[in-house]
């Protein structure tokens, strides 16, 4: 691929769809308007990143050609393929997330949440039941719990409740008590009400998919975390008394070097053991009860900007130099809380909030006559709901199952594909309520899609991401079909090439050309030795491959003086014996040192470069003829 084609691509970006009334047509390619605005657009982006100013007309020029370009891929029909198809949707709905307002909004407002929760520890007893096995069971254990609560709130004993009824298992250890939590620790449902009951009260029961729980609030503290560094000197594998003053001795003297004004960072990186050694010691911010002890009490009662005096631990002994203390910064953290948030129920709860949003946003409106449709197909009777079911009253009905946005609407039988009819249902209104309750996911498709294609026409800023990677997609493909690729597949054309132009190709210092065989020892290559006095030449490499498999390595090439250590030994007789992994023998199989190149295939990379560039201005050649550009001169005068 040649790169000067690929950054003038890139910095030619996209075009845009100018809508504001006024914006003149400046010129016209392949019967398509061009209007200043988009013109504009990208001539001030193009100046902004070129580090040496093109002139109005250099650029002209320059977008002239990447608009025949483009036409030329559209005439090709390359944005009709499907692959192109399926790339470019995935583009699309990639660049759409950033601009679903709604989405993004109400995400912020969960990762916000969680850090300002994760400053606060809180301490709290818990009460738990089981989850019954039916809906009127869970019920049962609700009722239970809200006795439970009364018999609290009267003053009985949480303790000797717990011990009685509760159905933690860690209740054995701790009575109910949990100490200090923080957020992150527990499911969303569970951490929302610990967070929302004040100090000394007891929550009302609430369920989570383990449990009925009740919680008792005792008390909140700030979390007061350390971000520290260390060096470490390992202990070797059970270490005698001598091994550890070696270890000691060591520690000592880099303590000693860090004393004298060292920087920490880099004698962590030069004499630390641990694998943090490679970011200067960097631990990151921790709790307590993360780390071994003592390593965890010197942390925390080291100042800010302090450095310890040797200790020891299990592992070794170390030095830990204290960053600072509190809580790590929302940038540190918010990489983390994102993955929790994507894997627990909140993410269930972006969604459903932004599929609201989009509903209300583009007025979706669930047909009303298809709930009558299923009652009137299933009834009563659940077994009435199989597959014949659904390839007779799901997947051949032309109901409108909803509408949305500007006259939109999706069938009933856009269902079909989607509903499981391996499925088992009680009643015909179970039946009936799983089939409504994937009607949302189609839903979501929809309107997502519906909102990115409307996003091109309501904001310029998405309109011109669409566009750029919509073009610049055309533009590589349609350059490798006419240069790129072209050029390399072309063997005629680049010998022609090479023999027209033989002269251009000369060296200026001599080439090895040839096969350089690996054995994996000596046995190996003088059995290759003797094969080779029996095999005939035109089948030696594939006889050999054959023959010993991984045993040899056989490396064809053409490298002068320095670029190969196996030719610079064996072809140009310099150097030391290389050393390659697995093998330990090297001969010369066939070739040797020539002066110039012998043949196109000697300097296939220089030619097909210089044949690219012919290929490429055959085809601008073309593209001028093809697809001429018709500029309006005053509309050009008006660029600013």
């Amino acid at each position: 691929m040649k790169a000067k084609l690929l950054i003038s691509s890139l910095l030619l970006g996209t075009a845009i769809l100018a809508i504001a009334k006024g914006d003149p047509v400046l010129m016209t390619i392949n019967g398509k308007d061009i209007k200043l605005s988009e013109f504009e657009y990208l001539y001030h982006k193009n100046n902004q990143q070129q580090v040496e100013k093109e002139t109005l007309e250099q650029y002209v020029d320059r977008f002239v050609l990447y608009k025949q370009k483009v036409a030329d891929a559209e005439a090709a029909g390359i944005d009709t393929t499907e692959v192109f198809i399926k790339e470019f949707e995935g583009y699309r709905k990639d660049l759409a997330a950033p601009y679903m307002v709604e989405d993004t909004t109400y995400h912020w407002q969960m990762v916000t949440e969680a850090y300002e929760r994760y400053k606060k520890e809180i301490d709290i007893d818990h009460f738990m039941l089981p989850l019954g096995s039916t809906p009127e069971a869970t019920e049962e254990s609700m009722a239970l719990m809200d006795s439970i609560r009364n018999c609290v709130l009267a003053g009985e004993r949480w303790e000797t409740l717990v011990d009685q009824y509760s159905s933690d298992p860690s209740k054995t250890r701790n009575h109910g008590h949990y100490s200090y939590i923080s957020a992150g620790m527990f499911p969303y449902s569970f951490e929302n009400v610990v967070y929302s009951t004040p100090i000394g009260e007891v929550s009302r029961p609430f369920k989570t998919p383990y449990g009925v729980h009740m919680i008792r609030v005792n008390n909140t503290r700030d979390r007061n975390d350390a971000h520290a560094k260390h060096i470490l000197r390992l202990f070797p594998q059970d270490p005698t008394p001598e091994q550890k003053a070696q270890c000691k001795a060591e520690i000592d003297s880099i303590y000693a070097v860090l004393l004298s004004g060292a920087n920490f960072e880099e004698v962590a990186k030069t004499c630390s053991q641990d694998g943090s050694a490679r970011n200067g010691g960097e631990l990151g911010w921790f709790g307590r009860g993360r780390m071994v002890q003592p390593f965890e009490n010197i942390a925390f009662d080291l100042p800010d900007g302090a450095i310890s005096e040797p200790f020891e631990t299990q592992f070794g002994y170390h030095i830990i130099k204290k960053v600072a203390h509190g809580v790590a910064p929302l940038s540190e953290l918010r990489s983390g809380i994102e993955n929790a948030i994507s894997r627990d129920e909140r993410a269930g709860m972006i969604r459903e909030r932004r599929l609201s949003d989009l509903k209300n946003k583009y007025n979706y409106s669930l047909n009303t006559a298809f709930e009558s449709f299923l009652d009137q197909t299933l009834g009563s009777n659940a077994s009435k709901y199989d597959s014949a079911y659904v390839a007779q009253n799901i997947a051949n009905s032309a109901m409108q199952l909803f509408t949305y946005g500007k006259k939109q609407s999706v069938l009933v039988s856009a269902l079909a594909p989607v509903l499981n009819t391996k499925t088992q249902f009680v009643t015909g209104e179970d039946a009936k309520k799983y089939i409504l309750s994937q009607v949302d996911g189609l839903a979501e498709k929809a309107l997502t899609d519906y909102h990115s294609r409307e996003l091109v026409e309501s904001n310029p800023e998405y309109r011109n991401l669409i566009n750029e990677y919509r073009d610049g997609m055309l533009l590589f493909e349609i350059s490798n079909r006419r240069v790129w690729k072209a050029a390399n597949k072309d063997t005629v054309g680049l010998e022609q090439y090479f023999a027209a132009h033989r002269d251009n190709y000369n060296w200026t210092e001599p080439h090895f050309k040839g096969i350089i065989l690996s054995a994996k020892n000596d046995t190996v290559l003088n059995l290759v030795k003797a094969d080779m006095k029996v095999m005939a030449a035109d089948t030696l490499t594939d006889g050999l491959h054959h023959k010993y498999g991984s045993d040899i390595r056989m490396e064809r090439m053409v490298v002068k003086k320095g670029e190969n250590t196996l030719a610079d030994y064996l072809g140009f007789h310099e150097g030391e014996k290389p050393e390659r992994k697995g093998y330990t023998e090297f001969m010369i199989l066939e070739g040797g040192v020539i002066e110039q190149p012998e043949e196109m295939a000697d300097v296939r990379g220089a030619v097909t470069s210089d044949y690219q560039d012919v290929l490429e201005q055959r085809w601008k050649e073309e593209l001028a003829a093809k697809y001429p550009a018709k500029i309006n001169k005053k509309v050009l005068k008006q660029v600013k």
